[in-house]
């Protein structure tokens, strides 16, 4: 069997024991025995000392005995923090301990605080305080409350940091009188959690804080809470239902009466911005928008330095760098991001000329092949098909081999264009997510996005045409002729302009190793799978975004990669380039200072969730 469950009573009588009520320096003992007359006197029906010139000799004086309560010093005094009704007690037993008793506990305290004490139930021992006003059971572990165990005279409930799933277990006997109720931080979920925060329950409710819980209806919820005729403070961020655009604006506009929203005062200056909004909710989606922007990549160590000269068998060997992201996953979502890449939103140019030439040619951009760190070979995989799902042409527009050892479930791995390498590599990337399933969109971001620089490695070889290969003799007549020969110089020519494209890297490697020697690549490469290393990999923390901050702005910094001799071999191959040449000076000159520090590797990167500041704008976006 479990163990049995704690309860509120149990730990209160736990802490009175703490308190040391009974025990010196209070209470009643041989330090102040004297001070109590003997019951036959009336001075002790009515519970009051003797005067203090009639002490006893080795006795204590209640200013001595109090000293030793209250000083910081002394071990009797109680520990920092505690409350102002704990130090009453402790003075009270002090000064007239004969009153400490249980009728006396019950009608004092109008607050009762059980923070972090692992309580699982509220029971009834509650009801004995009689004018108990203000209840905090804040971090335990309440599942659900018998609200008849409640006493009446409540007017604060705060229940934040447990594992409540529904309000509806407080409906049944709600505290007639509750001006506050906190439900922060549980487990609050579903559409049908808006039918119990209306008026029927809490008619004399001011301030109601049901923040970083699972809750996605936004219509349902305003509706339900316009009813609440006395509400001023409410706390919703950290829902689902707050990451769409327009949820402060409709929020606003929907309940005029409120004062603050989410701890930030509603000014008039919002009011008039988003007057109007509340009555355009059923046409407004509910889906969040993010912008996720990726910038520069500084300290990448130029591998290619490094390699030997290739022969004329090869290998040529083409280094490129990207970086990748994961996102939550959203099937609805997915149908946008591929209409935005076959439109050519939010993606630059180059990366819109890889992508055509990719759907166009059954080639993907990323091979569908490589290793990882630990140089884990993939097989290789056959071309596009011309005709395909849609869910699968976005895939292949997506990374073909994911770099992480550990991907993170329900996350889509997105990446730059490869380029190669810079001084400073410009990713110039830009990317907006449209999500629909807000739930798995929170957990997301609680947990935050995996960012990754990925070094990509090619080797080409030359081909050996074979003679199936060549050309076949001609036997048909001229008008097949001229349209075959045709048909093929198109499909060439197609062929010649990817190649060329993949062999261009290689060509200006060669070139730059050999100075001004010139030698041209053979026309026919054939490529291995691409070789993966992760060069960098970090988390960025995205809560910020549920508790409220519009952008998460960042470099990750994923320290040194370089070396000293490493930059000095670029320096020397990019010293035969004349239009680097001064530049080149002054980064030899510090490569030589006895202070010299390679850079660090380093990614810009920008998550912004989108939010409308206007109801013009809302609509606007409405329209789009």
């Amino acid at each position: 069997m479990g163990a049995p469950a704690e309860t509120v009573s149990a730990v209160l009588l736990e802490h009175l024991g703490q308190l040391c009520l009974h025990e010196f320096p209070c209470g009643t003992g041989s330090w102040n025995k004297s001070r109590f007359l003997p019951q036959t006197w009336p001075a002790w029906r009515e519970l009051v000392p003797r005067e203090e010139e009639a002490m006893n000799p080795g006795e204590e004086t209640v200013q001595d005995l109090l000293d030793l309560v209250c000083s910081p010093h002394s071990p009797w005094a109680l520990p920092e923090g505690s409350s102002a009704e704990d130090r009453f007690l402790k003075e009270l037993a002090v000064q007239n301990p004969l009153m400490l008793k249980d009728t006396f506990l019950y009608s004092y305290f109008r607050s009762l605080r059980v923070v972090g004490r692992q309580v699982s139930l509220v029971d009834k021992g509650l009801l004995k305080f009689l004018n108990l006003e203000e209840l905090v059971l804040s971090a335990n572990r309440i599942k659900e409350i018998n609200a008849a165990n409640l006493p009446p005279t409540l007017k604060v409930l705060e229940l934040c940091g447990n594992q409540i799933a529904s309000v509806e277990c407080l409906c049944a006997h709600p505290p007639p009188v509750l001006r506050h109720l906190g439900l922060g931080h549980n487990k609050l979920l579903g559409p049908l959690e808006s039918l119990y925060v209306t008026t029927d329950h809490w008619p004399n409710l001011i301030s109601l804080d049901l923040g970083f819980n699972n809750l996605t209806d936004l219509q349902g919820m305003i509706a339900s809470l316009s009813t609440l005729p006395h509400l001023r403070l409410l706390v919703l961020q950290g829902n689902p239902l707050a990451l769409v655009p327009f949820y402060r604006g409709f929020t606003i506009d929907s309940l005029s009466r409120l004062c603050v929203l989410d701890d930030v005062t509603v000014t008039s200056k919002e009011k008039h911005q988003f007057r109007g909004l509340g009555q355009r909710g059923d046409l407004l989606a509910c889906e969040a928008q993010f912008v996720v922007t990726i910038g520069s990549v500084r300290g990448v160590l130029d591998t290619s330095v490094l390699d030997l000269e290739p022969g004329p068998q090869g290998p040529f060997i083409t280094y490129s760098y990207y970086v990748t992201y994961d996102f939550v996953e959203d099937k609805e979502a997915a149908c946008q991001a591929l209409s935005q890449h076959r439109t050519g939103e939010g993606i630059p140019e180059e990366a819109k000329e890889e992508v055509g030439e990719s759907l166009e040619s059954g080639l993907t951009t990323h091979s569908p092949l490589g290793e990882l760190e630990e140089s884990l070979i993939l097989k290789a995989s056959g071309a596009l098909p011309k005709s395909i799902h849609p869910a699968e042409e976005l895939a292949k527009l997506q990374p073909r081999i994911d770099p992480r050892p550990c991907p993170s479930p329900g996350t889509v791995l997105f990446s730059t264009v490869p380029k190669p390498w810079a001084e400073v590599i410009a990713c110039n990337y830009e990317m907006q997510h449209t999500l629909k399933d807000l739930v798995p969109l929170r957990a997301f971001l609680l947990a935050g996005t995996t960012l990754t620089i990925v070094e990509e490695k090619i080797l080409s070889w030359p081909t050996v045409l074979s003679a199936v290969d060549g050309p076949l003799p001609a036997k048909k007549g001229k008008g097949e002729n001229k349209k075959g020969k045709k048909e093929k110089e198109e499909k060439d020519k197609k062929g010649k302009d990817r190649k060329d494209k993949a062999a261009k890297g290689e060509k200006e490697l060669v070139k730059n190793q050999k100075g001004s020697k010139k030698e041209e690549l053979p026309k026919h490469l054939r490529q291995d799978p691409p070789t993966l290393r992760v060069l960098g990999e970090g988390m960025v923390a995205l809560e910020s975004l549920l508790a409220g901050e519009p952008l998460v702005s960042t470099v990750c910094n994923f320290g040194v990669i370089r070396t000293l001799d490493s930059d000095r071999l670029t320096f020397i191959r990019d010293s035969k380039n004349k239009k680097a040449k001064k530049e080149n000076r002054k980064s030899m000159a510090a490569m030589y200072d006895s202070d010299y520090q390679p850079e660090p590797l380093s990614v810009e990167v920008q998550i912004q969730l989108k939010q409308c500041r206007s109801a013009e704008e809302a609509l606007r976006a409405l329209a789009l």
